[in-house]
């Protein structure tokens, strides 16, 4: 854990220096309001690396590993400390900082082979749902494979080496398909992208083909066969590859817990806990050798 603090460190630095840099030259200022612009006492640099290092540590609660891994074995990297409800104030700070650096740094590119796949992310229990105020507006009742939940749909795409492309954020009732009609979450797309049968759409199978992009899904039970290429088979075993990654996300990274106090927190959670995923050394990945025989041909 030591050596890797530093190289996020650095990295979250570098990037934040030259992301306040470029704020600042956008900002209007305001020259009738005067200000102390007094600096905080950690930076903001220091707040996200400690975000991103919670989600790569062995704690489940944010309170314990900042209070008894933080406060006592890096004292030496994060000299400027103040305490946990103070730090809480301070992380509302960085939501958006995390986001764009998420954005601008982290996400992976499209190989020509990608999957896509939602998991639900819970607000609370689902008979809870009635009298919880924290997400009330955002969270919404939704269903999935392991049925009924009360919260919000994280949409990912990710690439055959388990890098993360895109990924949005909705409220749980949102329809699968959704995401796919908006142009910015498919713009970096192209080639075989891999889904499940609840992304079964005509319409939406030729908006993406026009767009280059082939969505290969299984037939559900009352369809008719179609013929699908060897290759195209073979992918669709392969789908659970995301599944492998949706798990990473939740049990490794932690992205999803009901002991939020804000939406900005639980923004903040989840896209630090994105950021710790992509920065993985080892990812799942996809492992396809193709065999090329003139007599026996299954390339595509």
């Amino acid at each position: 854990m030591k050596t890797n603090i530093v190289d996020v460190f650095c990295i979250i630095d570098d990037f934040s220096k030259l992301f306040d840099e470029a704020i600042k030259k956008k900002t209007l200022e305001e020259e009738d309001k005067k200000r102390r612009n007094r600096k905080f006492k950690m930076s903001d640099s220091e707040v996200m690396t400690i975000l991103i290092l919670f989600h790569l540590s062995r704690y489940r609660d944010l309170k314990a590993f900042y209070l008894q891994y933080i406060t006592h074995s890096c004292r030496s990297e994060f000299p400027h400390l103040v305490s946990y409800n103070r730090f809480v104030e301070l992380q509302s700070r960085v939501g958006f900082k995390l986001i764009a650096f998420l954005n601008m740094c982290c996400l992976g590119q499209c190989t020509g082979i990608s999957f896509i796949d939602s998991t639900p992310l819970k607000a609370c229990h689902i008979k809870r749902a009635h009298g919880h105020r924290t997400m009330r507006g955002w969270a919404q009742k939704g269903k999935s494979t392991m049925g009924w939940f009360y919260g919000f749909k994280l949409h990912i795409v990710i690439n055959d080496r388990g890098e993360i492309i895109n990924y949005q954020i909705t409220p749980g009732n949102c329809d699968d398909r959704e995401p796919l009609k908006d142009g910015t979450f498919t713009k970096n797309l192209f080639g075989k992208l891999i889904a499940d049968r609840g992304y079964i759409s005509q319409n939406l199978f030729d908006r993406l083909f026009v767009d280059d992009i082939h969505m290969i899904t299984k037939i559900k039970k009352n369809m008719k066969n179609s013929l699908m290429h060897l290759y195209d088979k073979v992918l669709l075993r392969k789908r659970a590859l995301i599944e492998t990654v949706n798990d990473m996300l939740k049990n490794v990274c932690q992205i999803e817990h009901t002991r939020h106090r804000s939406v900005n927190n639980f923004v903040t959670n989840l896209i630090s806990g994105i950021i710790a995923y992509n920065i993985l050394p080892k990812k799942p990945e996809l492992n396809i050798e193709i065999i090329r025989n003139p007599n026996f041909p299954i390339s595509a």
